[in-house]
């Protein structure tokens, strides 16, 4: 290994040794409660660039830098829907290495502009379906390396410890009146933190469930249930969460449960988690919240205690000309008025 390798690993290592873990918040729903019910957020927007991806972003380039695909100067080149793409710039700079993101021209103003910060260039396609060739071009165009986190991020984290999100997830709920959780609750994007999660409850030989909340538009759902990996679908609208095709890391054999989420829906959770919480958050963890409280209706109707554990993926300022502006939601998935008064009926 050379001395610029080395080097690489052990700035890596010591940004992670100045980084805190992040909050587990408990959520005040005494409906829920009084049934000995519990439900609890993991806050990964608290991470350095703001969202659950640096965990990813970190592992990404250390798996690249332990298998000989960086090197001094390397152009890295990242396909994502933004959030990936932020954390992945942080990174880059840390080592000095440029860096393209390849995103949906209808990525958030306010992501690109983290990449920006963080010295990064954003190239625009039209549909998502089109990184994964623009990035690949680019790559070999520059010379760089394509990061690929949609093939990589089911491999690249240790999932049976290491100080994993779950393992974390399960050492701060030690405390708790249900420590080990019914269901956790996340979304796929790549579907790398499912695949973490569900190999580490295996592992650990834990009772946990483990249900992924897909979005309207997304494949997973139908991938799961029919086990074809030529499906295709129109595609998320809930940035972060959800492919037009199945990715290489999404592992449905580590799913117990698919819950398909409507754009409206959450929309109008992300805004009532929000109420909740006293600050904003971002969509996908509306679409988190809808399927938590699925589960917890049912737990409540079968009179089952326990707790749902999921993830706040990462703040609402990151869309605040997008979802978090109501003339823009309006004109892109129409009146959330229903989806409201559905979601107050699952709030009990």
């Amino acid at each position: 290994m050379n001395s610029w390798v080395q080097d690489a690993i052990a700035r890596i290592a010591a940004d992670f040794q100045r980084s805190a873990d992040t909050h587990l918040i408990p959520l005040p729903l005494p409906t829920f409660a009084r049934h000995g019910i519990d439900l609890y957020l993991k806050d990964e927007s608290t991470h350095p660039t703001g969202s659950l991806k640096h965990r990813l972003a970190r592992s990404l380039f250390l798996y690249a830098l332990c298998n000989g695909w960086l090197h001094e100067g390397t152009t890295v080149v990242e396909a994502s829907s933004g959030s990936t793409a932020v954390s992945e710039a942080y990174f880059a700079r840390l080592l000095g290495l440029p860096f393209i993101a390849v995103m949906p021209r209808s990525t958030s103003a306010e992501k690109v502009a983290q990449i920006a910060f963080y010295g990064g260039r954003s190239h625009f396609v039209e549909h998502a379906g089109e990184v994964y060739a623009a990035a690949q071009q680019l790559a070999d165009e520059t010379g760089g390396h394509y990061m690929d986190q949609f093939t990589y991020a089911e491999r690249a984290t240790d999932w049976r410890g290491n100080n994993n999100i779950t393992q974390s997830m399960f050492e701060q709920m030690a405390h708790e009146r249900h420590p080990v959780p019914a269901w956790i609750v996340v979304g796929a994007g790549t579907g790398g933190t499912s695949a973490t999660i569900g190999r580490y409850l295996r592992y650990q030989r834990h009772a946990t469930q483990l249900c992924v909340a897909d979005p309207e538009g997304s494949v997973f759902a139908a991938y799961h249930a029919q086990r074809d990996t030529s499906l295709t679908a129109p595609g998320s609208r809930i940035e972060g969460i959800g492919r037009p095709r199945v990715e290489p890391s999404f592992i449905p054999t580590l799913v117990e449960r698919m819950e398909v989420v409507s754009n409206l829906e959450s929309v109008a959770a992300m805004h009532a988690l929000g109420g909740l919480l006293g600050r904003k958050v971002g969509p996908s963890t509306g679409t988190n919240f809808v399927a938590m409280l699925r589960l917890a209706n049912e737990m409540r109707a079968q009179q089952t205690p326990g707790s749902v554990l999921s993830l706040l993926c990462d703040a609402g300022e990151r869309y605040e000309h997008t979802y978090h502006d109501a003339a823009w939601v309006k004109a892109q998935f129409g009146d959330t008025t229903p989806a409201r008064h559905h979601l107050a009926t699952l709030l009990g």
